[in-house]
């Protein structure tokens, strides 16, 4: 057995004075010579893990060969490194944690149910993100070594000594070193406010530069607004402070749609003016084909199409597709177009159904906020986001390089004065 001071150089870190370093043939491992004695080691990056487990290795391992999990001591004695003096516990620990996170970064959408601040709701899932990337089993706990007094029994005598003793160290237990992720960065698309409800984009990680495009790339969104006939009220919501009650029966489906035709009508003669486009040009046509005419900066809310789904008075339900809105300015809407109706009304109900290329259907629910749904929506909607983004900032970059027209800014190209739409400029 050899003396503790001996086994003590062995097993303490950092490496003794009086040791130096050698080689090993064709081993690419370092090697240490002290005492006369060579000592083969892992890579020196292992000189940082604090601790080590070591125990007798059984004479079929003796020879003086070098595996990547021994230190060959000669006859003398033999000892076993752990897997864990390779790789530590905290370190293990921090790569699986980060094959998760690398998982994260993209753009996914959720539900956002009304009475639910925006705010709220992104803590909510950075909470349950940060929750499932601790949630995974710590490795086992690393040992080192504690020479420890005994008895050792001699004849009669009874006498103590020290004997080294493997034991666990807690200084990287998860109780000790708490969770290794404590936040995460989680951006919000077109935001919803507290009554409203819908489809409700975040960005995780390099995901939210997506975000920014999407804001650049002007892209539309549905709603579907309930309106309520006969009520008037100081927010325009039904729940507001009550201001008027006005009949409703001669309002007809056939009126409301008519109101409906002249509002788009005008929202889109002022995209086209907010477009920065030559309507004689071929450039012009082509973009009005796909579909892809777009406002070259910010604008007031522009409606791209409005129609009425259900008519069953006094309730009626329109669903709207615009850009640059805000929900309060979609219940001034259904206010504006009471009063054309010469009666009044209210909104019930702001529901967003798309928002760019996020539907209803990639939208997680609220039992669905974890990390392994949240990094499957990731993944099932980066190829379509990528396409989709290339397919709306392309025609705008191109429309920039090309027009030389002045911006708008004369108060003529805001939609039409008819139904008073030209307030929301304010918004």
């Amino acid at each position: 057995m050899w003396p503790v001071c001996h086994l003590l150089n062995v097993l303490t870190l950092p490496i003794p004075v009086n040791a130096e370093w050698i080689s090993k043939g064709d081993r690419t491992s370092p090697a240490l010579r002290f005492f006369g004695r060579p000592y083969f080691l892992p890579p020196s990056r292992v000189f940082h893990t604090r601790t080590i487990r070591c125990e007798p290795l059984p004479a079929a391992e003796l020879g003086g060969a070098y595996c990547k999990d021994h230190i060959c001591c000669g006859t003398a004695g033999h000892f076993r490194l752990e897997s864990a003096f390779w790789l530590g516990g905290t370190e293990a620990w921090h790569v699986m944690g980060s094959a998760s996170l690398a998982r994260l970064h993209g753009l996914f959408a959720v539900y956002k149910p009304p009475g639910l601040k925006w705010l709220h709701l992104r803590d909510t899932v950075e909470m349950q993100l940060l929750k499932g990337l601790n949630a995974g089993k710590p490795p086992a706990p690393e040992q080192r070594v504690r020479f420890l007094l005994g008895p050792v029994e001699d004849g009669e005598e009874k006498q103590l000594t020290l004997k080294a003793t493997s034991v666990p160290t807690l200084t990287n237990h998860r109780l000790v070193c708490g969770p290794e992720f404590l936040r995460l960065k989680i951006g919000v698309g077109h935001r919803l406010d507290t009554r409203s409800s819908g489809v409700l984009v975040l960005g995780v990680g390099h995901g939210r530069r997506l975000l920014m495009d999407m804001y650049d790339a002007h892209l539309t969104k549905d709603y579907t607004v309930r309106g309520l006939l006969g009520k008037a009220t100081d927010d325009f919501c039904e729940d507001g402070r009550l201001v008027e009650k006005t009949t409703y029966d001669h309002v007809t489906r056939e009126k409301l749609d008519r109101i409906l035709a002249v509002i788009q009508g005008s929202h889109q003669k002022a995209l086209v003016m907010y477009s920065n486009l030559d309507l004689q040009s071929q450039e012009a046509y082509e973009m009005a084909v796909r579909g892809m005419i777009r406002p070259m900066s910010k604008s007031p809310m522009l409606i791209t199409g409005i129609r009425c789904l259900n008519f069953s008075p006094p309730e009626f339900l329109l669903e709207v597709q615009c850009m640059h809105e805000t929900q309060q300015q979609l219940r001034k809407l259904v206010h504006e177009i009471g009063l054309e109706l010469k009666t009044t009304a209210v909104c019930m109900q702001v529901r967003r159904t798309r928002d760019g290329f996020f539907t209803l259907d990639d939208a997680l629910l609220r039992t669905q906020w974890n990390l392994q749904s949240i990094q499957d929506a990731i993944r099932a909607a980066a190829p379509r986001v990528a396409e989709q983004l290339e397919k709306n900032l392309r025609p705008r970059f191109d429309t920039q390089q090309l027009s030389s027209s002045d911006h708008p800014g004369d108060d003529s190209k805001s939609p039409g004065s008819t139904l008073r739409l030209e307030s929301y400029s304010g918004h």
